[in-house]
């Protein structure tokens, strides 16, 4: 039997709704975007226009930012852990981050002050190279915990960026818990984008500079003429993208704010259970979290994160593995002119489940609820390419995970 996509509307009380993105003002991320600028290796990824692909499934635009080309490494994730590694160096050094580009963070002068220093992180794949390839960048050292079941290939990519990396037999939420215990033992700093008590200056750095690539996409589709889009799909795990993004665009759009959907994996759908459960506190997800979506296997949320995505998103949905695996080949095998997107399991669900919407009188309801029709421009992030190339084969060329 099919597994079906879930989904609730956000009717939970609102009651911090302009203090809970005062985080994500637009001057904050601007200075996370100056830095990630101070490297040579940056470039604003594509925004993908998906015009043929809108008028076969009958809305007005499909805009997807490809982040596949993050710093050649293949996912978005280095935005946020490289400007939290920045923002906390810059709080060591008593100084402003304005102050500190690439060049002057390497520079003889800030490594004497600083001295040797060890970043720690627990990692689906993504998050942990970006952190290794940062500390590299930096002359620093990294250590990354990957949760079990994590791809082989994942850890050798954050191998080859010089981390010290081992997969654990415990899952994502464990495997935090084991680098934060590291940290503290070994005088490290653990560099995680989901928050507790005590630890919540870090992963709102992280949020920040995810924030870059909300301000970039702001910027490119009024360049192609599109002053907001209707809506938003983005994914979640613990939420920390989610909220950047939807807390960037509630900032900016205030009162006009795209309608945003968050998406999960079903077996790890806190953020979805959260809003089911009514009460506004967030719920939280054990076991194994076995899902083909690995970026997104997180049971537990960014507690920041969450405040702001109760207060501003729309609908929060939970996807069964097929979802994401239809979204790869429909971005893989592209309608007539539009472009050929290599969209990793985590990056391609928003795309499986807007198709499906559309096309599915199954979901009609929620087709409905969100006013998706022929005037609605959408806004998609395709957050990983084929950061698995064995994983992405099997399910593109051979009808891995169909429904």
């Amino acid at each position: 039997m099919k597994e079906v996509i879930n989904w609730k509307k956000n009717e939970l009380p609102r009651t911090d709704v302009e203090g809970c993105i005062e985080i994500l003002k637009e001057e904050e991320v601007n200075k996370a975007r100056t830095f990630h600028e101070s490297f040579g290796e940056y470039s604003k990824t594509p925004l993908q226009e998906l015009d043929e692909l809108a008028a076969h499934i009958g809305v007005g635009g499909i805009y997807l930012k490809d982040e596949s080309y993050r710093f050649g490494l293949n996912a978005f994730k280095v935005l946020g852990g490289s400007f939290a590694i920045a923002k906390y160096m810059a709080e060591k050094l008593g100084r402003d981050i304005s102050e500190l580009g690439y060049q002057k963070l390497i520079s003889d002068e800030v490594r004497k002050e600083l001295g040797d220093m060890i970043f720690v992180t627990a990692t689906d794949g993504n998050h942990g190279r970006g952190i290794a390839w940062t500390a590299n960048q930096l002359k620093q050292k990294s250590v990354v915990y990957m949760p079990k079941g994590s791809s082989l290939t994942r850890l050798e990519n954050i191998r080859k960026e010089g981390a010290d990396v081992t997969i654990q037999d415990m899952n994502y939420d464990d495997a935090v818990r084991l680098a934060a215990k590291y940290a503290e033992e070994n005088g490290g700093v653990v560099i995680q984008d989901t928050a507790w008590e005590g630890y919540e200056d870090i992963p709102v750095w992280i949020m920040q500079g995810y924030g870059t690539m909300a301000l970039e996409a702001i910027e490119q589709l009024k360049s192609l003429g599109v002053d907001r889009p209707t809506h938003i799909f983005v994914q979640a795990g613990v939420g920390s993208l989610a909220a950047a993004v939807q807390g960037v665009f509630a900032s900016i759009y205030k009162e006009k704010c795209p309608t945003t959907t968050i998406v999960e994996a079903n077996i790890a759908d806190c953020l979805y259970r959260s809003a089911v459960a009514g009460d506004g506190k967030a719920v939280a997800v054990g076991g194994d979290l076995q899902t083909l979506m690995a970026g997104l296997a997180c049971g537990e949320a960014n507690t920041i994160g969450w405040e702001i995505l109760k207060n501003h998103s729309s609908m929060f949905v939970s996807c069964p593995d097929w979802v994401a695996a239809n979204g790869m080949r429909i971005l893989g095998n592209p309608l007539k002119d539009d472009p050929h997107i290599i969209s990793g399991e985590s990056g391609a669900v928003t795309t499986g489940l807007l198709v499906e919407i559309m096309r599915n009188d199954e979901y009609k309801e929620l087709r409905e609820s969100l006013k998706l029709d022929k005037d609605s421009r959408i806004l998609l992030f395709s957050t990983e390419g084929d950061t698995d190339p064995d994983k992405y084969r099997n399910i593109v060329w051979d009808g891995e995970h169909h429904r």
